[in-house]
């Protein structure tokens, strides 16, 4: 049987469906949440048509990317207190939908999901993920996909080329030189998206890029030489993990019935 895994971003669609219920915060509104999340994951399974499906969380704590950058993820609008009391309810619908769901101390949901990714693909298996988060564009491949649930689309490399004028394995590259705000991650100053697809449609890559910087003439090549460790930083930043030793069994994602 050929694996297709859909891995779910959950707080990337909790907190986007939450944000578009009506009223104050409060358990009415987490009510509302709750059933338009489990509708969105039911649409979820109906168009991805997946064999395997978890739901990722973010892990309790900091992770490593706090320890090499104290700003990261600073200036975020916090979880409403009432959607974060609300959360293992979340959990246990999703269970009564035959999804399970998984975190861990200190790690990212991204690098969770990335590794799962991978892994499935190196299988031979297919994985969908289900976010708008576009740092998951950088491990698009054959096997795996993107899908922006909202707007029922999959974020594939034609997308990424035609939005951003880099291929996706381009794409850490391209978040290292104009930053990342959704993380707090700054980038090169002065070096916007535009200017980062041109340097790297000319260059190829950011280490290419970087080992001629000393030649560049006017603002990119004096920013590039006066920010040559940040940016080393920011790339280091926006590298999703793909190798982490999880301990789970894909047996246990499979979905009932498919």
């Amino acid at each position: 049987m050929k694996i297709r895994l859909l891995l779910v971003d959950a707080l990337n669609l909790i907190r986007r469906v939450y944000a578009a219920q009506p009223g104050e915060d409060g358990p009415e509104r987490v009510e509302g949440a709750l059933e338009s999340t489990l509708g969105s994951l039911r649409r979820a399974l109906r168009e991805c048509e997946p064999t395997h499906g978890v739901i990722v969380f973010e892990g309790e704590g900091p992770g490593w990317r706090h320890e090499r950058y104290p700003d990261y993820k600073a200036g975020r609008t916090p979880m409403p207190e009432a959607l974060k009391s609300g959360l293992p309810a979340f959990k246990a619908a999703f269970l009564e939908e035959g999804i399970v769901s998984h975190s861990f101390p200190g790690v990212e949901a991204d690098d969770v999901i990335a590794t799962l990714a991978s892994k499935v693909a190196l299988r031979g298996g297919e994985a969908v993920i289900l976010s708008t988060d576009r740092t998951f564009l950088q491990v698009l491949s054959d096997r795996i996909e993107v899908r922006d649930h909202f707007r029922q689309r999959d974020l594939d490399r034609a997308f990424v080329i035609e939005k951003y004028g880099v291929a996706p394995e381009q794409f850490v590259d391209f978040l290292a030189l104009c930053g990342e705000s959704t993380n707090n991650i700054k980038g090169v100053p002065g070096i916007g998206a535009k200017t980062a697809a041109r340097l790297l449609q000319e260059f190829g890559t950011l280490e290419r890029l970087l080992s001629v910087a000393e030649t560049l003439k006017g603002r990119p090549g004096d920013a590039l030489r006066k920010h040559d460790e940040d940016v080393r930083l920011a790339r280091t930043l926006v590298l999703l993990q793909t190798d982490l030793e999880l301990g789970l069994n894909l047996k246990s994602f499979r979905l009932a019935g498919r």
